[in-house]
């Protein structure tokens, strides 16, 4: 009982074992959950599938204001978000467990609901496996939870102890215990992962493969592509700084023994390929900038490369459309789906199948070992990675993933321009100045830059030499710069001769609009 006069201090003293007693306890259960992964289902964790279902089941403001506030760490502030708010849920069942007997049992048995109806929904997952890692996870949560609480009371029994089998329990006997099942938790969720990690790596074979010679390969990147700015990125995004957003948690492992891409749908001879397939009739190279709809105006959200794959027309004029097939959906592993028009892959535009990224299989996070690459399409109803079928069906009767979502059912990417050069904020030297960037609108060309600076009208900038009209453009305008503050705006022309709109909108729900506008300050 709370005594006014001694404070808070011993109340909290006496509360402190049994949180620590639940908190080990839940990181208890979590192990598990890594270590079942790792040797048994060999799958994601379910605390991966957890995560999941949270992204499936959060609302769109949700999904935005988390890549707005971690951009591409949105996951991993997800799962560690996960992690500390099941381990602090946890101390708060120790606690009461000193009360209730019977609220440990149960929220454990709300923990284990919860992860066998998510590895359940987890398409990389057994649901068996899923139940069975559940119960083993919750099961071992309560039994440590009851064996630290025991310890917990056998101190705070009168003297002489009651229960001889109590006996000679203390302070240390619960240090001593809970550090060992501390271990065991640490123990347990890092080999889980590094072995996970292992398995995954062999399961891939990606280093095993060798990429087919291009039949009809990509135009080499001429020399004035690229404009002369300090500071300005290389015009072929590496593979490792190259752009990731997508709904996947854990990174979809695929052993290449058992996949196989599955055309099926409105066709007229459905039909699957052996990876090996795949690669022998993927010999077009072609460079191809990818934007996701969620880059806001000055984003860096876009990314450009050499993709290698077979062209989607070629798939499907194998499989026959149907006459009322005018949509198609890409599958991913993991769940995900993405669907476009039938119209926008015969209408000129590159459309690819991707086996192959800047001259590599393509890497785990980009979508090993089949991806889906559309020009013009945002990624959210194209760019499926993972890929497992092609389905052919009606535009009316299928939502891709994130339509339900508030998100557009079409997604033509927008005419867009962006200033790496200077940066927001910077100070400059009086004097000559570069301001220079990139510029897309993939499928039409971008044919002018301009850049206003202080309001004082717009001058056109030099462009570099356009790889495709699939790909930015690099643009550069020397600028005399003097003291003082500037603003500093930029807007791009595609070849329809209509400048990008200085509308400013949302990314929601079909790509954001506006001028990339900076403030930068001359010294001097």
């Amino acid at each position: 009982m709370y005594d006014a006069r001694k404070g808070l201090g011993p109340v909290l003293r006496r509360e402190a074992r049994p949180a620590l007693a639940g908190l080990i306890a839940a990181g208890v259960s979590f192990g598990i959950t890594e270590i079942f992964a790792a040797l048994i289902s060999g799958g994601p964790s379910l605390i991966i599938a957890v995560g999941s279902g949270v992204i499936d089941l959060s609302p769109k403001f949700a999904k935005d204001f988390a890549i707005a506030v971690f951009g591409t760490n949105d996951k991993l502030a997800l799962l560690i978000s996960i992690v500390v708010i099941g381990l602090g849920l946890g101390a708060v069942v120790g606690v009461a467990g000193m009360r209730k007997f019977w609220i440990p049992q149960l929220g454990f048995a709300v923990f284990g609901v919860v992860a066998a109806i998510a590895g359940i929904a987890e398409p990389q997952l057994s649901p068996v496996l899923a139940l069975i890692g559940a119960l083993l996870a919750t099961s071992a949560g309560m039994w440590t939870l009851a064996l630290l609480l025991k310890l917990v009371q056998a101190q705070e029994l009168p003297q002489p102890v009651r229960d001889p089998r109590l006996m000679g329990l203390g302070r240390r006997s619960f240090m001593r215990m809970a550090g060992a099942f501390a271990v065991l938790a640490v123990g347990t969720a890092a080999g889980g992962r590094v072995l996970l990690e292992r398995a995954h790596t062999i399961a891939s074979s990606r280093l095993d493969v060798i990429l087919p010679k291009p039949r009809d390969a990509a135009r080499p990147v001429p020399e004035g592509a690229m404009v002369d700015a300090a500071g300005i990125g290389p015009i072929v995004t590496p593979n490792e700084d190259f752009y990731r957003i997508d709904t996947a948690l854990s990174i979809p492992q695929v052993d290449l023994s058992t996949w196989t891409l599955k055309i099926e749908g409105l066709v007229d001879r459905p039909y699957q390929l052996t990876y090996d397939e795949l690669l022998d009739l993927s010999r077009v190279e072609r460079h191809v900038t990818l934007c996701c709809v969620s880059n806001e105006v000055g984003g860096d959200l876009v990314d450009n490369a050499k993709w290698l794959g077979v062209p989607l027309t070629e798939l499907l004029d194998r499989a026959g459309l149907q006459p009322e097939a005018s949509q198609i959906v890409g599958m991913s592993v993991d769940g995900f789906t993405a669907g476009f028009p039938v119209d926008t892959v015969y209408d000129g535009r590159q459309a690819l199948v991707a086996v192959g990224m800047n001259d590599e299989p393509l890497p785990p996070k980009h979508g090993f070992p089949a991806r889906i690459v559309v020009a013009g399409l945002y990624g959210y109803v194209s760019a499926t990675k993972w890929l497992d079928a092609i389905v052919v069906n009606r535009w009316e009767e299928f939502d891709g993933y994130w339509i339900p979502r508030g998100w557009s059912k079409e997604g033509p990417i927008k005419t867009q321009s962006r200033i790496d050069v200077p940066r927001h904020r910077q100070t400059l030297n009086l004097g000559r100045q570069p301001i220079a960037g990139v510029a897309w609108a993939q499928d039409r060309g971008i044919t002018r830059v301009e850049v206003n600076v202080d309001n004082t009208g717009w001058q056109e900038a030099q462009l570099g030499e356009a790889i495709s009209k699939d790909t930015w453009r690099q643009w550069v305008l020397p600028w005399d710069a003097t003291p003082g503050s500037h603003t500093i705006a930029v807007r791009a022309t595609d070849t329809s001769g209509e400048p990008q709109t200085s509308v400013v909108q949302r990314s929601d729900p079909d790509g954001a609009t506006g001028h990339h506008t900076i403030v930068v300050n001359v010294s001097g």
